[in-house]
């Protein structure tokens, strides 16, 4: 992903953190040339240095069967918006759009044992819908096996992330600021997001 230095973001613990609360994750593979992609909900565990994704797609969902020869690319997206030159305290500026986003590439590893796609299942299901886990571990073992039967579960070991926080840092603190104040007024909740974002990532004066 292209990021110059001032966009470029290696703070492990919050990329962690931004990649958990952006969950919702697109998993890309272009195994023989042939791009695919799909979205999908996603786990996201350290262990210890490492760094895991736990998914699972519809069997049916013939992109599974790309795993196997090249390493995938999973997006995670922040929040956005655009910029717009009234902003800048200087006149002569064109728009732009800010954002966050990061780039996960790893290798496949498929969970074919039952017990290691129920579980990677039930911390899907822990994380989003706690409430409802002990209902989830009562359902009928052959209706969780028909289920279960209709996906492929996998795990993604993380080889490397690339991470672009677009913030405008390269206009300096003030004009950051300036954007940030314009962002907050705005009815639409990712675009505060995006100007909280911003003020934790202010440039020095």
């Amino acid at each position: 992903m292209y990021a110059p230095e001032y966009n470029q973001n290696d703070d492990r613990a919050e990329l962690l953190a931004f990649m958990r609360a952006n969950n919702f994750a697109l998993l890309v593979t272009a195994t023989g040339g042939a791009p695919a992609a799909s979205h999908l909900p996603c786990i996201v565990e350290a262990r210890g240095a490492q760094l895991a994704l736990v998914m699972h797609m519809a069997r049916a969902n013939p992109q599974w069967q790309q795993f196997f020869e090249d390493e995938v690319l999973v997006v995670f997206s922040g929040p956005h918006a655009y910029v717009s030159p009234r902003w800048y305290e200087q006149t002569e500026r064109v728009p732009t759009w800010n954002y966050a986003a990061l780039h996960a590439y790893g290798r496949v590893t498929v969970l074919g044992e039952r017990a290691a796609k129920h579980a990677a299942v039930a911390r899907l299901v822990a994380a989003h819908d706690p409430q409802w886990c002990p209902a989830f571990e009562a359902l009928r073992e052959e209706y969780v096996d028909s289920m279960l039967e209709g996906i492929v579960a996998f795990e993604i070991a993380v080889t490397r992330l690339e991470a672009r926080w677009k913030l405008s840092q390269n206009r300096g603190r003030r004009e950051q600021e300036r954007i940030a104040a314009q962002l907050e007024k705005s009815a639409d909740g990712t675009e505060r997001a995006l100007a909280e974002l911003t003020r934790r990532h202010l440039v020095a004066d």
